[in-house]
């Protein structure tokens, strides 16, 4: 996994050194919370997304929608710039017998998509690892990726809020923290995402997408910081 010009990032990189230690990949859906993937496969589902698809999962960590995915679809691309995250899933698929899952180790800026047009990509809390240029240069990527009508479900902490009321949000947001570090994000990891990573304002994603070429058809927020967007790309 190579970047293509001298002047785009590593993405591994900025995923953070955890992604690189099996003992985080580990208990990784323990601190997410174990998310459930079905909300994300009945919106491709709704907007025309069948079993004869091929679905791309960007940023797929350790496959809780990769492996869901594959049980639906009929071909699943699950990529990561995480060999350690990438070889979980590996073993992970093993035991499902996901047959039709393939690991790809690539970022969004170098996934090269083989066969057909994707009719699908699904991307979750992998975005705000760049820089709001290389989101929209990732962006381009992933509708170049799809086909015409295809369908983008992007999920990622992006700020609904103005600047102005960043602290009472961010304060009852923080408010909100796991104790405990093996059991949840804590206030301090709060505190490093948003000094270290790069999570944008709704006010500044949303036109993204559409630069990209993209409409937006379904827009979800919890909290004004977590937002699910359902996109299909235009003609």
């Amino acid at each position: 996994m190579t970047a293509a010009e001298p002047w785009m990032i590593d993405e591994l990189a900025h995923a953070g050194p955890e992604h690189l230690d099996p003992a985080f990949v580990a208990g990784f859906d323990r601190k997410q919370g174990h998310p459930d993937p079905a909300p994300d496969i009945d919106a491709l589902r709704r907007h025309g997304v069948g079993r004869g698809a091929t679905v791309v999962d960007l940023g797929a960590g350790t496959g809780r929608f990769a492996l869901a995915a594959a049980r639906e679809f009929t071909r699943v691309v699950a990529v990561d710039v995480s060999p350690a995250m990438l070889e979980h899933l590996r073993t992970r698929a093993g035991q499902e017998s996901a047959a039709n899952l393939e690991c790809v180790r690539a970022g969004f800026l170098t996934y090269e998509h083989t066969g057909q047009p994707a009719d699908a990509v699904h991307t979750r809390h992998a975005l705000h690892q760049l820089p709001d240029f290389f989101k929209a240069l990732a962006l381009d990527r992933v509708a170049r990726t799809l086909r015409p009508g295809g369908v983008l479900r992007l999920r990622d902490l992006v700020l609904g809020f103005r600047p102005h009321e960043a602290g009472e949000v961010l304060e009852a947001w923080m408010a909100g923290a796991a104790g405990d570090p093996e059991l949840g994000y804590t206030r301090r990891d709060y505190a490093e995402h948003l000094r270290t990573e790069y999570s944008t304002f709704r006010w500044l994603l949303e036109p993204m997408l559409e630069a990209a070429g993209f409409e937006i058809v379904e827009a979800e927020y919890e909290g004004r910081l977590f937002g699910a967007y359902t996109c299909v790309r235009r003609p």
